[in-house]
């Protein structure tokens, strides 16, 4: 179960939904929170780096944290049932439920798992994902998984949907050679920079997603100590391949270089994240700071 506490734990003045430590994933898998503004392509982002740490040989399990609960099916090329409408079903008896009911086998054998979420304006995101990961903790499904990936919604405003950060080893950002976007960024760094005052949780770094240039990614990472993972531009087949409802890796790439040049850049940053990432401490900006480095003289 979840908690919140009353003190500030997490930052300055801040009420938090705090992790159970009972309910830490065991050490030896790599998690990975995956964070960005919204519709900034987090999920396609998080689905084909689980193919690819699969193509790597990984066990990977990935987790959606958003109540549309479309994280993973270009995995499973379905919409699956989300862990809380499975609870609501056996009036939250979790004792009464079997893995295969909330846990779904993807393209090349990624596990997939939609937290969903409580109607909106009535619950807390925190809580879904604990109980999430209880599930998985209870059925012992965390335990033959190398990889675990957290996508998950949006920017961060509320500790609630910040829980993934709890669990996770790394975080990577998912952002466009935009304002809005690094604004949006910067705000995620401020959370992770509250979390990891508790939890082993650090920054890993940026994926630049639809963007043919970096240039005001870069602005901001030499500025706040970020640095650049991987680099996707707006490939038409990226796109395609969420209306085919599969990844990248399932769209044909014969003739295609600029296929399997994305193909190859989800492998190398999976391989990157297998080969101990050294942590960031970054430092965000304040919004003002933001305001005057970006944008064009």
């Amino acid at each position: 179960m979840t908690t919140t506490l009353s003190r500030p734990t997490d930052g300055e003045g801040s009420v938090q939904v705090q992790q159970d430590p009972s309910m830490k994933i065991e050490e030896g898998a790599l998690v990975i929170a995956v964070y960005g503004k919204g519709g900034i392509g987090k999920s396609t982002t998080s689905s084909n780096l689980s193919a690819a740490f699969s193509k790597l040989g990984k066990r990977v399990l990935q987790i959606g944290c958003d109540p549309k609960h479309d994280s993973t099916f270009t995995l499973t090329h379905s919409m699956v049932p989300t862990v809380i409408d499975i609870l609501e079903e056996v009036d939250f008896h979790s004792e009464e439920l079997r893995p295969d009911d909330f846990v779904f086998t993807g393209y090349n054998g990624v596990k997939c798992v939609e937290s969903g979420g409580p109607p909106a304006g009535t619950g807390c995101g925190g809580y879904v994902t604990g109980q999430t990961v209880k599930l998985l903790k209870e059925h012992h499904l965390l335990e033959d998984t190398d990889v675990v990936i957290f996508d998950v919604l949006g920017d961060v405003v509320c500790g609630g949907f910040a829980a993934p950060l709890q669990h996770a080893n790394y975080c990577l950002i998912v952002t466009a050679n935009d304002f809005d976007s690094i604004f949006a960024m910067n705000r995620i760094v401020q959370a992770i920079q509250a979390k990891a005052k508790n939890y082993k949780v650090r920054l890993g770094g940026v994926i630049a997603n639809r963007s043919a240039d970096t240039d005001q990614i870069d602005k901001f990472n030499e500025r706040t100590g970020l640095r650049t993972m991987a680099h996707f531009k707006d490939v038409d087949a990226i796109r395609r391949s969420r209306l085919k409802k599969c990844t990248i890796f399932e769209m044909d790439d014969d003739d295609d270089d600029a296929v399997k040049a994305v193909k190859n850049e989800y492998l190398r940053l999976a391989q990157n994240m297998l080969d101990n990432v050294e942590p960031l401490e970054a430092v965000s900006l304040k919004d003002r700071e933001i305001f005057d480095l970006l944008g064009f003289d």
